[in-house]
Order: structure tokens, then sequence, then C-alpha cells
């Protein structure tokens, strides 16, 4: 057997039902019981997924056109306002926008979760009017059927190897980490660990452009680099980021998707998010890649920042890995024993994991070699302020 193998010759396994597919969590165990050597002889991929809240996230809709038609200014959906600034009926509606009646209760990823299970929303659109556009309001319902496409286009998701969230203040601060309780309350993570895509494949030598992925219960794809992919943060010696590094941009048909991988949520007084399940097949093309995949939560390092501050350069309190994080408790250098509890579901990244196993050993879903890496040396650049702007707390 050689070193190496490839795309097309694990695809051909796949299409005689003879792959070996593994969870990342079976992977662990395989690697363990039977060594790298006889992980790369005998297994083809392994499934990676993770579910979690994914604020970067929003649907292209095309409305179609009435008669007379309408080129939409102002397009709202169940009172939740939609990007119109593109062409006459097409708009994008973003995860985290509000409603603004209900505020945030409700919001952009809810019009997209209630798309998906089949229920009306409720379409309002106004213009300025032209000669070849002369409508100059629209006011209907509109269902997922009623579109001509709708697809998921996430610039941002999938972050490797998020912040663990701390509060040293004595007061509860609301974040997209969920609520912080006062004096290291609680520390809030948000990553599936060892069966999280990324840190699977920490230097993007299998995932990236092109890469054909489960998004949502559909069959999706890896569309670029998502913003703020921050590949040249920080890495432990197995090559695993300290903290938020490489990012993806995903895109996938909501007609297909699946309401139980595609959830709203409103996380108490910050606002609106987008659960979004994700899953990544690895293809063992060498020993490398059996190194990768076989990484145990104990294995992956994470930093713990307090947020107290409200800065964008929030402090470090030292790391912590995920075994630690899994056992309900962490211990802090200052001391501190905190409680722990994560902001994604680590049951239903591992029930993804398992369905795309499925998909992949019955031959539904082959892989897609990349047309293009993901860059590993990017940076990350902060806004430059010209003055200053007001706070929270300023009167």
């Amino acid at each position: 057997m050689t070193n190496e193998k490839t795309f097309s010759e694990i695809n051909e396994k796949i299409k005689k039902g003879k792959a070996v597919v593994l969870t990342a969590d079976e992977m662990s165990d395989f690697v363990d019981d039977h060594g790298e050597d006889k992980a790369f002889e005998e297994v083809d991929v392994v499934t990676t997924a993770t579910f979690g809240a994914m604020c970067s996230s929003g649907a292209f809709l095309n409305f179609g056109h009435a008669d007379p038609p309408i080129r939409m200014g102002r397009v709202y959906l169940n009172d939740v306002l939609a990007y119109s600034g593109i062409a006459a009926v097409d708009a994008y509606i973003g995860a985290t926008e509000e409603s603004e009646i209900l505020a945030d209760e409700y919001g952009g990823a809810h019009v997209i979760e209630d798309l998906i299970k089949g229920k009306k929303v409720h379409l309002r659109a106004s213009a300025k009017g032209t000669d070849c556009y002369p409508r100059k309001e629209i006011d209907t319902y509109i269902s997922l059927e009623d579109l001509n496409q709708a697809y998921l286009f996430n610039p941002r998701n999938c972050y490797q190897n998020y912040w663990v969230a701390v509060n040293s203040s004595n007061k509860i601060i609301y974040t997209y980490m969920g609520p912080l309780y006062a004096n290291y309350g609680n520390a809030s993570y948000s990553s599936a660990g060892q069966l999280s895509p990324l840190l699977n494949d920490p230097y993007y030598q299998t995932i990236g452009i092109g890469t054909r992925i489960f998004l949502g219960g559909a069959q999706g794809y890896i569309s670029w680099e998502g913003t703020q992919h921050n590949p040249s943060r920080e890495r432990t010696k197995n090559g695993i980021p300290v903290g938020g590094a490489g990012t993806i941009a995903v895109i996938g048909d909501l007609k297909e998707m699946n309401s139980n991988y595609i959830r709203a949520a409103s996380v108490t007084n910050y606002g609106v998010s987008l659960y979004v399940g994700i899953g990544i097949p690895i293809p063992i093309l060498n020993k490398e890649m059996v190194k990768r995949t076989a990484i145990r939560d104990r294995d992956i390092d994470v930093t713990v920042i307090d947020y107290a501050g409200g800065s964008r350069d929030n402090p470090s309190l030292g790391r912590v890995n995920y075994e630690e994080l899994r056992s309900g408790e962490i211990k802090l250098p200052n001391g501190k024993i905190v409680t722990t509890a994560p902001l994604s579901s680590l049951n239903k990244a591992r029930l993804i994991a398992s369905e795309l196993k499925d998909w992949i050993s019955k031959g539904d879903f082959l892989l897609e070699e990349p047309v293009q890496k993901l860059s590993n040396t990017r940076k990350f650049k902060p806004i430059e302020m010209k003055k200053e702007g007001a706070l929270i707390n300023d009167k």
C-alpha cells in the first residue's frame, strides 16, 4: 500500500459501498485500539460535526415579479428588515436582524426557521417606483415553495476553537456567549471539541473552497474562507490554535434543509442568533490525517477570557482543555473553581456526524476535492478608530 490515498480513490470505494467511514469520536478509539498504521490502512473517511450559534448567517431570497412589477426598496419579512440593495426582487435576510415589533424575541433567524418549516411569512415591501417598475407597495404572504431561489449563505461559520467566557465583575453581564454570572459564576464555551471540523484538520489540508458538506440537513458547500478567518493565531505543539482562528463561509439550498439542524435562538438580553448544524468529511489521505483526526478533548487547549471589561482585548486568564470543560468545572490560575456549560450541543453534533457517516456509507454523498485551499497566513486586523463613539452606559 502507498503512503497516500486520493479523493478519487476514496470516492470509488464510496460508490462501491466499500469505504470505511468513522466519526471523529470513533476514530480516536480506533487509533487507540489498533494504532495509526492500521487506521491508515483501513479507514477512508472521518466525519466531523458541530451544532452551535453562528450569528454570521443569513439567506438570499428571490420573490419573483408581481404585475405590474416592483423594484423593492424596503423589505420586511414578519416585520424583520431584509437587505434589498441588490436586484429588484432579491433580498438577504440576516439571522441577527431583530423584529421591529417583537425586538429580540423574534428575528431573521426565526424567519429562516419558519420558512424551512413551511410556514407562511408576511412580506411587505415599498419602493420609489420607476417607469419599468411602477408598483410602489406590496403586501402579501410567501412560503418557501413560492420562492424561486432560497439559499443559506453564511459568511462566517464553524469557528476554530472559540474562547471560553467568564466574568470577574460583581454584576451579571449579557453576551453572545449567554449570561455570564458575577464573580466567575460560570464559564461558557462553544465547540464540539474533538468532533469539531476545523480541529480535526487544523491546517486546512483537506477542507477548502468547494468542499461538499452537511449543512442544515442538506448537502452544501464551503464557498470561501469565512470572515475574520485568522489562521495566524498562536498554536500549540499539535497545531491547534489556542483561540478563535479559522472560519468558513458556507452555502446550501434552504429548500432541502431540515429545521432539526437550523434553529433560531433568542439570547437573553443580547439578541437573535441562528443555530447551524454543519458536518464535514475528512478523507484519510495520509498518516498525518490519521494523527489529526485521532485528537482527543484532552489534547485541545483553549484560552479562557474575562469578558467583564467589554473590551476588544479582554484579558486572558490562562488555558484549559475540553476534557476539563466537559467535566463540569474548571480551575482557573487564580484558584477559582468555575462551573462550565456549553453553548453548543454535543449531542446534536454527534447526531450530525453519524448521519453524514450514513450518507457516505450508502454512497449518497461523495467527497469533493477543494478547488482552492483556505489561507494559512491571513492576519486579522482590527478597525482603526478615528473618533470615539457612544457606549451602552453613556448618558
